[in-house]
C-alpha cells in the first residue's frame, strides 16, 4: 500500500485531553462514464481498486478498465470507462460500511451468477489456520477500526492485504487489484478475512473465481449455504492452530 494511501485512511481526535488514531470513513460515489452508479462508505486509498472489485463483484465488468479520478479531480469521484457488461437496472447500490448489500430486498435480488469453484489447491489445516497471522494490518493496529481481506498463494505467502472500515470494501479492493494484475479467476489463489464471513463476501470470493476463503470469526448461515452450492471451501474460526471447515472439506488435508 503506497504511503499516500496509508496517510488518508487514520486520523487523529482529541478524547479525555489525550490524542488518539481513528478510521477514516468517507463517501466514494463510483461512476462509469460519468454516470453516477453506486457510493459506498469506505476508508479513502486504493480507490481505483475498489471501484474496480465493486463491479467485477455485481457482474457487470469482467476485465481491467480505466478507472481514476473524475476531470476536475472531484473529490470522493472515481469514473471508470464504460460499457458495462449488463444494464444493472434498478437495484440500489448505496452501500455503508458495515452492510455491503443494505437497501436491497431479496436473496434473489442480490445474487450474482458465478460459476462453480474449480477444483483449487489442496491446502493444510494448519496452513489455513495460520493465514490470519500473515494479514498485514497497520491501520487495524493503529486504530482497532479496520477491517482486512488478504490474497495468498496455495504455499500461504501474502500476494496482497487491503484494509478498510467496511470488509466488503476490502474484498473489493483485493479483488480490483487482482483484475488489475490479471491474477483473476482466482482458482489457484486463497482468500483470508480479518472477521465474520458473511454471504456476500462468499458471493464476491465465488465471482473472482476463488475455491477457498478463511476466516477468523464465525460465518452466518447464508455463507455457508452458498458456499456449498458453489463448491468453494469455507473455512472459520481461524485462530491459532485451530481452524473449523464448514464446507469443500476434500480441498483440506489434515
Amino acid at each position: 500500500m503506497a504511503d499516500a494511501d496509508a496517510g488518508r485512511m487514520v486520523t487523529s481526535v482529541v478524547r479525555e485531553g489525550e490524542r488518539d488514531e481513528i478510521a477514516v470513513e468517507e463517501p466514494l460515489e463510483i461512476r462509469v462514464d460519468g454516470e453516477a452508479l453506486s457510493v459506498t462508505m469506505r476508508t479513502p486509498g486504493n480507490d481505483e481498486e475498489l471501484a474496480l472489485g465493486f463491479l467485477h463483484g455485481e457482474g457487470l465488468i469482467n476485465e481491467p478498465r480505466e478507472a481514476g479520478p473524475t476531470a476536475d479531480f472531484a473529490a470522493n469521484i472515481i469514473d471508470v470507462k464504460g460499457p458495462l457488461l449488463r444494464d444493472p437496472g434498478r437495484r440500489n447500490f448505496y452501500t455503508t460500511s458495515s452492510c455491503g448489500v443494505c437497501g436491497k430486498g431479496a436473496i434473489e435480488e442480490v445474487a450474482v451468477s458465478a460459476a462453480p469453484a474449480a477444483p483449487g489447491p489442496t491446502v493444510s489445516r494448519a496452513l489455513l489456520a495460520g493465514l490470519p497471522e500473515k494479514l498485514r494490518q497497520p491501520g487495524f493496529e493503529r486504530t482497532g477500526g479496520m477491517h482486512a481481506t488478504g490474497l495468498f498463494s496455495a504455499e500461504g505467502e501474502p500476494i496482497c492485504v487491503r484494509e478498510d472500515v467496511g470488509r466488503h470494501n476490502a474484498m473489493d479492493k483485493v479483488v480490483g487489484r487482482a483484475l488489475l494484475d490479471g491474477e483473476l479467476p482466482l482458482h489457484g489463489r486463497l482468500l483470508c478475512v480479518s472477521g465474520r464471513i458473511s454471504f456476500e463476501l462468499v458471493q464476491k470470493a465465488a465471482v473472482a473465481g476463488a475455491s477457498v476463503l478463511v476466516g477468523v470469526g464465525a460465518p452466518t448461515s447464508l455463507a455457508v449455504e452458498l458456499a456449498a452450492e458453489q463448491g468453494m471451501t469455507l473455512a472459520a474460526f481461524a485462530r491459532g492452530d485451530r481452524v473449523v471447515v464448514y464446507t469443500g472439506a476434500e480441498r483440506v488435508s489434515d
